[in-house]
């Protein structure tokens, strides 16, 4: 570590401390308090989103290129009937542009489905000659697109350095540990580690920008605990160094008892309250429990307080008997029948708490949020698994971007980025039914502050297989999975600087950032 990165780590950890007085190392411990950033979080509220598709995403299914070339390689593999008739696998490939869909096909099958849908790109030079489409379901993602909210990222994947197809090939040359593992390559996405890190980016960008949320009194030092909140599953992507996240239920938040209440007595609860509050032992350890449990108690009651109620406009539909009832949150799956989308309940609660920010007046101007949508390992059942996540995802984005452009404070589009990210891609080739795991993946950004309408970084070239099983891209693996072209730390400090943190910041907590071209450390899909 250099010197100046020890001493800005020295400086935070000092102006940490301080400002808990004589709570100081306990507090800290507790991580109530984040560092003081080498910046100021300026401006007004921003908002990151992290959208995880657990169990790895097709993104050869999610985002095509549809160009002559392109699809006669894409049908090659996906629909094993075009170069053998005998063959008894079943199709994976979906339809050409404009393919109209036939509403009497099995649930699911791409001819149900129609043809993929167009999206339109500027003719970056990379690009050129090149023709891309969304899957079929995202019909709503296409408009976000097409009204420039919307961006995709092509091809982005963990990489500790810039990787040609003759690198990897290379046992010496430095590759991200365990690829094509589940957990290991979640844990890599998040935290640029496999499985066992303890703290992720978006956590460390908590960490830098947690100081700025809350004017430094007392009080807000609970408030800071909500820097980084998760109505998902827990993950390390979220966990900074001081910042720790916050969990949140699916519709409310967890407390001690319900409702201020232990048992449906309220005297029992101010009688537990009481117990817990109490010193009573001067031992260290004691001491410690008894805080940890009031300042929970504190911050749930500070959240509880002033979160407001789901049935309410813009999130919610007035009269709605609970959030499982609320039509505003369901969808239509691959049956054809409305089912409640739990990505969109958990983006529901997102957007209650950032007006919870408003109510209770506590002065948060950055936050971190992750959300969940798992199933995606589709080895097997791919063309109705992956239809009725596709179907999940876009209902949930439009939902989200409906909500956030008719908050009650106002328009909160262009304050709140929303991103997609998963384990890894899958394989090019059909395995039968499905796909098998691979590395690199096209993802989706949303937002006002997007500038959408465009395909970033560079889209892979796709090829055929030889009779070994080679592919003669220079993008495409074993299976043709993706080898990465955009590293996961320039998608974060792409981010990240979106998000107010320093680009010296930012290489601090991007392991592998130094590696690539300073100029190409920004991907450009953020105003």
């Amino acid at each position: 570590m250099s010197s100046s990165t020890s001493r800005r780590s020295f400086l935070r950890q000092a102006a940490a401390f301080s400002s808990l007085g004589a709570a100081g190392p306990l507090g800290l411990s507790l991580a109530t308090m984040g560092q003081a950033s080498a910046q100021s979080a300026g401006g007004g509220y921003q908002a990151l989103v992290c959208i995880f598709l657990n169990g790895g995403n097709d993104s050869y299914n999610t985002v095509l290129a549809t160009d002559t070339d392109s699809w006669g390689h894409y049908v090659n593999h996906r629909d094993p009937h075009s170069r053998d008739a005998t063959d008894s696998s079943t199709s994976i490939a979906l339809l050409r542009p404009g393919t109209a869909a036939n509403p009497a096909a099995a649930a699911g099958s791409p001819e149900r489905l129609g043809g993929v849908r167009p999206i339109a790109h500027s003719g970056r030079s990379v690009h050129a000659g090149r023709q891309f489409a969304l899957h079929p379901a995202l019909v709503r993602s296409q408009q976000l697109y097409d009204s420039n909210r919307l961006a995709v990222m092509a091809n982005v994947g963990p990489l500790m350095r810039p990787t040609t197809k003759a690198n990897y090939a290379q046992d010496s040359f430095a590759k991200p540990a365990k690829l094509f593992s589940h957990n290991d390559q979640q844990s890599t996405w998040m935290s640029f580690s496999p499985e066992g890190a303890s703290e992720g980016w978006g956590g460390r960008i908590g960490d830098l920008l947690m100081s700025g949320n809350g004017s430094g009194a007392s009080a807000d030092i609970i408030k800071r605990s909500f820097t980084c909140i998760t109505p998902g599953n827990a993950s390390t992507w979220l966990s900074g160094r001081s910042v720790r996240q916050y969990p949140v239920g699916l519709a409310s938040i967890p407390g001690l008892g319900n409702n201020q209440h232990v048992l449906g007595n309220a005297d029992l609860y101010t009688a537990v309250k009481s117990v817990m509050n109490a010193s009573t032992s001067s031992n260290l350890f004691t001491q410690a429990h008894q805080q940890v449990v009031t300042r929970a108690i504190q911050a749930s009651n500070l959240m509880a307080g002033a979160l407001p109620a789901s049935a309410l406009a813009p999130w919610g539909t007035s009269g709605a008997s609970s959030v499982w009832n609320d039509p505003m949150l369901k969808y239509t799956n691959t049956s054809g029948t409305q089912a409640t989308n739990g990505l969109a309940l958990q983006l529901q609660m997102i957007a209650r708490i950032i007006d919870a920010n408003r109510q209770g007046s506590f002065g948060i101007r950055r936050q971190v949020f992750m959300v969940n949508l798992g199933s995606f390992d589709t080895h097997a059942s791919q063309n109705t698994e992956h239809n009725e996540r596709m179907l999940q995802l876009d209902h949930a984005l439009a939902y989200f971007d409906s909500v956030m452009g008719a908050m009650p404070g106002g328009d909160m589009r262009s304050q709140v980025t929303t991103f997609t990210a998963s384990d890894f891609g899958r394989s090019f080739t059909n395995n039968g039914d499905g796909t098998d795991h691979g590395w690199g993946a096209h993802h989706l950004i949303m937002g006002g502050a997007v500038q959408g309408g465009e395909v970033y970084g560079t889209f892979p070239q796709y090829s055929t297989a030889d009779a070994n099983g080679v592919f003669a891209s220079l993008d495409q693996l074993g299976n043709g999975a993706l080898l990465p072209t955009t590293s996961v730390d320039q998608y974060a400090y792409t981010l990240g600087k979106w998000m107010g943190v320093s680009p010296t910041d930012l290489a601090s907590i991007l392991p592998n950032l130094h590696n690539f071209d300073a100029s190409a450390h920004n991907v450009g899909f953020m105003g």
